[in-house]
This record gives structure tokens, C-alpha cells and sequence, in this order.
């Protein structure tokens, strides 16, 4: 059992952009789940992955919010603090357009860095921005999105800055690829070529942009379904997995409503039910309450 990594000691790493750096050059492919909270991911740190993936569409939803670039950068520097507290993991932390111009951007990097992103992602759409899968998108020209990663880069500590391009939908693939080499040469560290539509389209982004590359497997988008695997093949160094998380708990919790609305009682769902102990061993909730006894045993001892 792992309990909270802030709880007994376990603190988060001062720099946890240096360590997501020093994974990036050691593994061949980071693979980072989307978690919504911090006790989703609390589990996922448990099943084994040690990067999470931050999502802006996934904290919209968990606000009851469309992904429209609604909520502020004080709801997304909590959930990162809050996330970052209870596992330690470096986390990349989806900032949509980094609020605003490139002044904005000085003000996201900063304010997540301190929560504890180890990587920022910006992208060159415009305001208001809209899932990177859906249509209607416009993006920003490029020497816009240049200037927000120069401004990154001059105020970042250790996080990596992941520059996203959207010019799939609106200019064609080509575009993306001129796109993802003026934002690598700019400084930007990650790559990010959202929304390809085949497996040639990755292969080509890969033949002709040289940085290190991110793959978003989303579900229900523009993307067909691919393994980790093909995309380490292909020579994406990360793989993110935004919305996995939030979609089958969604569903899950349908369900259960359903069954709880029709019945009057939720029974017939037991068996599809984490348990209470299992719930606690996430949590560590025996950690605590051990935690506890031993301060009101020392606050007892006498002075020597």
C-alpha cells in the first residue's frame, strides 16, 4: 500500500521538471494517463505510471464546463498543486493558449511551475479556443505562438515547455510540420502535432521535425486508435491519454444513477463498486489513523 505521497516525508521533488527531463532522455516512450483529481491520481501512480497528464478539456468537464478556454489559471494552478501534493509525479499540465498573449504566458509558466507542473503546454489557437479534435478552430499565426514560447523559455525554471500546433484542420499537414520547426527552433522543447488523422501523417511529422515528439490518443476524435508501442515505432517520445479516465468514471457513474433511479436502492451495482477498503488503501487512510496514535502517544511523554 502507497499512501499520499506528501503525508510521512514523501515530499514531491524540488524539480520535478529536472526529473521529467532526465525520464525524457532515459525512457523510449513516456506514456502519461489524464487524471482529473488528485485521487485519480493517487491511482494511477499505484497501477505504475510515473508521469501524469493534466488535461484542460478534462478539468472544463470536471467543472461542468465546455473546453472553451473558461476557466482561469487560479482553477488550474489548484488542481495542479493539489494533484502534485498527493503524488509526487512530475505532471505536464495542459495551459490551452497560456491565457492570453505572450505577458500572459510570463504569468501561466510561473504560477504552474510553482504549483508543481513539470511541463507546460501551450497551443496556437485562438481565443476561444476548442477541443483540438472538434471543428471550427482557428489558430493564432505563427510568430504569435513564437513570441509565447520565447516568453516561456525566458521565465521558466526547469519545466519543459510543449508547444502544441491545431494547423492540421485548418491549413493541412504541411503547415504543421513548418509550424512544429519554427516552434522547435524557437526553443520549445516538446512538439506537439494535435489531431493527425493517420498513421502516415505521424510517420511524416516524425521524418521531418527534429525534436522530441507527443501523441495524443484521445478517444472519439480525428485520430484512428493506436498502441504506445507504434507510436515509440514512429518516434513519438510521449504518449497522453487526456480524457481516458473522466470518460469511463462518467460512464460508470451513468450507470450506476440509472440503476439507483430505476431501483430505489443500489444493490444490483455492489459488484461493480470499488470497495470501502479498497478506497482506504488508496488513500491510506491506515496510515493516517497510525499516523495519529503515534502524535497522541509522543504528546504524552514526559520532558527529559
Amino acid at each position: 500500500m502507497m499512501s499520499p505521497a506528501w503525508l510521512l516525508g514523501e515530499k514531491p521533488p524540488d524539480r520535478p521538471g529536472l526529473l521529467l527531463r532526465q525520464m525524457l532522455a532515459s525512457e523510449p516512450v513516456i506514456v502519461a494517463p489524464g487524471v482529473f483529481n488528485p485521487l485519480v491520481g493517487v491511482l494511477a501512480r499505484q497501477m505504475g505510471f510515473p508521469v501524469l497528464y493534466v488535461s484542460g478539456g478534462a478539468l472544463a468537464a470536471s467543472l461542468a464546463l465546455p473546453d472553451l478556454g473558461l476557466f482561469t489559471l487560479t482553477d488550474l494552478a489548484q488542481e495542479v498543486r493539489a494533484i502534485y501534493r498527493a503524488t509526487a509525479c512530475p505532471l505536464i499540465v495542459d495551459a490551452d493558449t497560456g491565457f492570453g498573449e505572450a505577458l500572459n504566458v510570463v504569468m501561466t509558466v510561473v504560477e504552474l511551475e510553482h504549483a508543481g507542473a513539470a511541463a507546460i503546454q501551450l497551443e496556437d489557437q485562438r481565443m476561444p479556443k476548442k477541443c483540438g479534435h472538434l471543428p471550427g478552430k482557428v489558430v493564432i499565426p505563427p510568430e504569435e505562438m513564437v513570441q509565447k514560447i520565447r516568453a516561456a523559455l525566458r521565465v521558466r525554471r526547469d519545466a519543459l515547455i510543449i508547444a502544441r500546433t491545431d494547423a492540421r484542420a485548418t491549413h493541412g499537414l504541411e503547415e504543421v510540420i513548418r509550424r512544429a520547426r519554427l516552434y522547435a527552433e524557437a526553443g520549445a522543447d516538446v512538439i506537439f502535432p494535435e489531431a493527425l488523422e493517420s498513421e502516415e501523417e505521424f510517420k511524416e511529422v516524425a521524418r521531418k521535425v527534429e525534436a522530441p515528439l507527443l501523441a495524443n490518443m484521445t478517444e472519439f476524435g480525428r485520430t484512428p486508435y493506436f498502441s504506445v508501442e507504434q507510436f515509440r515505432e514512429w518516434g513519438y517520445r510521449i504518449v497522453i491519454f487526456p480524457v481516458t479516465a473522466l470518460r469511463v468514471a462518467m460512464a460508470a457513474v451513468s450507470e450506476a444513477l440509472a440503476v439507483l433511479r430505476r431501483d430505489g436502492s443500489q444493490k444490483a451495482f455492489l459488484a461493480r463498486m470499488q470497495t470501502r477498503q479498497q478506497l482506504y488503501d488508496i488513500i491510506g487512510y491506515d496510515t493516517y489513523v497510525q499516523f495519529d496514535a503515534e502524535l497522541a502517544q509522543s504528546s504524552f511523554r514526559s520532558p527529559p
